[in-house]
């Protein structure tokens, strides 16, 4: 069963703690500043572990909130820099910081991707996350399933398909 207690949350963060930082560490390319918004991912966890939300794949989730938080700590850094810039200075802060626009279509994406995959029949859905998000070979996701692997591979074709069709009709 792939549902992770919520309390689990916490504990996958603390197992994934060293993969987390190196994550972040090349979306903020300073090691400090991923830190700190690995404690502050770790804050927001303890939120959604205090409001008892059943939350599916804990890794993905962990990863995906800490990387929504990388993204407003560097637009914040982007805007304070701009405030603080004269018009002389403007372009000398190079922020890595995707562009607002870019940002929130990434985001719209994902959502889109997220109404895709619950469309999904139980086991392709799981047969995708597992291979894609837990990097899980074709043989394992059989055994974890109880599938063949022949089956495992049909599972995430028709996956992809249809999530590559989901995006084109709702994604224009």
């Amino acid at each position: 069963m792939l549902t992770s207690p919520v309390s689990g949350l916490l504990a996958s963060f603390q197992e994934h703690y060293d993969d987390l930082l190196q994550f972040l560490t090349r979306r903020m390319s300073d090691r400090q500043r991923a830190a700190d918004v690995a404690q502050e991912t770790y804050l927001k966890l303890v939120k959604v572990d205090a409001q008892a939300v059943p939350v599916l794949h804990a890794r993905s989730f962990i990863f995906r909130v800490a990387g929504n938080l990388a993204i407003d700590a560097l637009r914040r850094e982007q805007r304070l820099a701009s405030s603080h810039d004269d018009s002389d200075g403007a372009g000398e802060v190079v922020c890595p910081a995707p562009a607002p626009e870019a940002a929130l279509l990434a985001r719209e994406r994902l959502q889109i991707l997220d109404e895709a995959l619950l469309q999904l029949s139980t086991n392709a859905r799981q047969a995708l996350l597992l291979n894609r998000v837990e990097g899980l070979t074709q043989a394992q996701i059989a055994q974890r399933l109880g599938v063949s692997e022949s089956m495992v591979a049909k599972y995430i074709g028709q996956a992809l398909r249809h999530c590559r069709d989901w995006l084109k009709h709702n994604h224009d």
